[in-house]
């Protein structure tokens, strides 16, 4: 069992909580600009004083409501500034505030309210309000629903205009570390959501040890991000409160569509992303270049650009002439198609992969893949300057514990760590051990340089009747990799070989399609025994075959005519596979390639 821990860079305040950093900001820096925000088409400035004023008069607003400490506020809303306000006004109030993803259905919706106990929620519109009015006669403790978009904010500033600031100075300086800040219900991919209890201190030590570990981006030169991510989700949040701990100009954004739009004109430094949203950049790039004719001057600028970054620093005179032509050609472009000032990127919650990795740091952009759940608030290991390694998930986060079990399993233990799951004290013994190891059920391996590698999933784990173990999202990653790929999912649990259901990303088949000569009004199902179409799949799960032994290499693959999203179910809200969803309803499929 190898063991390490990492001592922590910031220090958790011995009293108060989260909404005192945004009363230091004001204090100390009260016209910095804490956030920019989308009014009437044009980004607009909120300075950190600013931002105090309207979370004061909301918090008053909630205390004239009649939320306490400790009530658990729902948050049901994609993107916005008014998140963030709520957020933080919450905790001002001292209540605590509970995240729910706008692609929740009513059940879901439901579950997470009652379990919680919410005794208020503020919604986004009134679609989202009305599944919240659907399931409301099932929510005993539910008395309020404020809608952002039916004046929730003025609703709270004028029915708290006659509360006084020292109510919710109070309030603030009643709380502490440990008290609860937040209940983050996990993705639900093994059933129904568990409640993880984070605290003031967990987001206090994980938080801000990253903004330390990472200061370059968070506190580098007019520090910028734009957050697309959900902030329903761990990821989006520490992102959320890692700006404002730093002060760095915040911006909010949910629809994809729009996004690059919208990173032109705010031109942020730094991005928070997930795999799936990179490949899509430079799927969308490669697939532009190609329909204009300069596909072989993008892919040659591709491979330049790894070559450069894969020679970390040492490039020949030759690497380094073909790197600067590419630059001005290629590299400049995709860097505007960010806004042009982006200079780092976090990447989480699959494996990017490091020809992807080292692509991206050729163009000028340096991705940091990192790695955490919602029970450890977050980052626990993460890649740095400095300290960067592509391929793995980095060293563990400053403050952070981790040892590897004896098979292989990673565990964890620090201040960042989660101490329980809401009401659920079953599942809190199941995942803490008695010498508070948090056991986070993945499998990894840690580097003689304390770098570490995700292998598996354990509970993922796939055992082939001729016993095999095959972990399978090593080779799903590998294989979604390819442009022509949406999702792939390995299977072959008892069976002789492994196999995979494998979808088509909708938007790279158009313009496959393009090039091979297809009907455009082809489905994939028009051509799931077309040739070329099998072969261009065959030649991604050739190269996913490539990351495994051959007895865990996927022998058959079967297309499936429907992409996995959040939406149809088959993908969590963090875009995570529902494995026992899909094996469920596409049994006969799996039969299939065993037939």
């Amino acid at each position: 069992m190898r063991e390490l821990a990492v001592p922590p860079l910031a220090t958790v305040p011995s009293g108060g909580g989260l909404a005192d950093v945004v009363f230091t900001n004001a204090d100390e820096a009260p016209n910095a600009v804490s956030f920019r925000r989308k009014v009437g088409g044009a980004w607009r400035d909120v300075t950190a004083a600013q931002f105090l004023t309207e979370v004061v008069a909301v918090a008053k607003g909630l205390v004239a409501s009649g939320i306490g400490p400790g009530n658990r506020i729902g948050i049901l809303a994609a993107n916005c500034y008014e998140w963030t306000l709520f957020d933080f006004a919450v905790w001002a109030a001292g209540a605590v505030s509970v995240p729910i993803y706008v692609t929740s259905s009513e059940e879901q919706i439901e579950w997470i309210m009652s379990d919680s106990g919410a005794v208020a929620v503020v919604v986004e519109n009134a679609g989202l309000e009305k599944r919240v009015d659907a399931v409301r006669g099932k929510l005993t403790d539910l008395e309020r629903v404020w809608r952002i978009d039916g004046g929730a904010v003025e609703t709270l500033v004028e029915a708290g205009k006659d509360i006084a600031d020292d109510e919710v100075a109070a309030r603030r300086s009643a709380v502490k570390p440990d008290d609860l800040a937040t209940l983050i219900y996990t993705s639900g991919t093994t059933g129904r959501p568990k409640g993880v209890v984070l605290t003031h201190r967990n987001l206090f030590a994980s938080v801000g040890n990253a903004v330390e570990y990472l200061a370059p981006m968070f506190k580098g030169f007019e520090a910028s991000t734009l957050l697309f991510l959900p902030l329903a989700h761990v990821f989006g949040r520490m992102v959320e409160v890692g700006a404002v701990m730093a002060r760095a100009t915040l911006g909010h954004w949910s629809d994809v569509k729009t996004l690059t739009d919208n990173l032109a004109v705010f031109r942020p430094t730094f991005i928070l992303s997930v795999p799936y949203v990179l490949e899509k950049v430079y799927n969308g790039a490669r697939q532009k270049a190609h329909a204009g004719g300069k596909g072989k001057i993008f892919d040659a600028a591709a491979a330049t650009a790894i070559a450069y970054s894969e020679a970390g620093g040492r490039a020949g005179l030759g690497l380094k002439v073909k790197h600067a032509l590419f630059d001005r050609l290629v590299y400049s472009k995709l860097r505007a198609a960010l806004g042009g000032q982006v200079q780092y990127a976090i990447s989480g919650g699959a494996a990017l992969g490091t020809r992807l990795t080292h692509f991206f740091g050729g163009v000028g952009i340096t991705v940091f893949e990192g790695y955490g759940l919602t029970e450890s608030t977050a980052a626990s290991f993460v890649n740095a300057p400095g300290a960067y390694r592509p391929g793995t998930v980095g060293k563990p986060l400053p403050g952070t514990a981790v040892r590897i079990g004896d098979d292989g399993e990673v565990e964890l233990r620090g201040d960042g760590v989660f101490t329980s799951y809401w009401k659920n004290e079953a599942a809190t013994r199941e995942a803490i051990d008695g010498e508070g190891w948090f056991v986070t059920g993945d499998l990894g391996d840690l580097d003689a340089d304390g770098f570490l590698r995700i292998t598996g999933r354990k509970k993922e784990i796939l055992v082939t009747s001729g016993g095999k173990n095959v972990a399978p999202s090593v080779i799903e990653d590998r294989i979604s990799a390819h442009p022509l790929v949406g999702q792939a999912l390995v299977v072959g649990d008892g069976q002789k070989y492994v196999a995979a259901l494998i979808t088509v990303d909708a938007d790279y088949f158009a313009y496959w399609k393009t090039v091979a000569g297809k009907s455009e009004a082809a489905t994939v199902a028009d051509l799931a025994e077309d040739t070329d179409l099998l072969a261009e799949i065959q030649q991604a799960v050739d190269d996913g075959n490539l990351a495994v032994s051959k007895a865990e290499s996927v022998r058959k693959f079967r297309l499936l005519d429907t992409e996995f999203s959040p939406e149809n179910g088959y993908l969590t809200p963090s875009l995570k596979l529902k494995r026992h969803v899909i094996m469920k309803d596409f049994a006969k499929e799996v039969d299939a390639l065993y037939s």
